[in-house]
């Protein structure tokens, strides 16, 4: 069970640590340089903006819940 947990916790630090780099900062950031830049002027922020907040949550709680898993075996024995 560690080890599943162990896995899953780089896997989702891996996909966590690219999902925060694509998104937009001030200067545009990496979203930019595959379509993400483009956005009209009248919505606050893209579809695919969105997505990207939405996948990049259940990915940190992903990471969350195998952190605090981890940390319960390890206590557990």
């Amino acid at each position: 069970m560690k080890l599943a947990l162990d896995i899953v916790l780089i896997a989702s630090s891996v996909v966590l640590v690219l999902l925060i780099l694509l998104h937009r900062g001030r200067g545009g950031g990496l979203s930019s340089l595959f379509g993400g830049g483009v956005q009209s002027s009248l919505s606050g922020s893209s579809v695919a903006e969105k997505n990207l907040d939405r996948m990049t949550l259940f990915t940190a709680a992903i990471w969350l819940i195998s952190i605090v898993g981890t940390g319960v075996l390890i206590k557990l024995g």
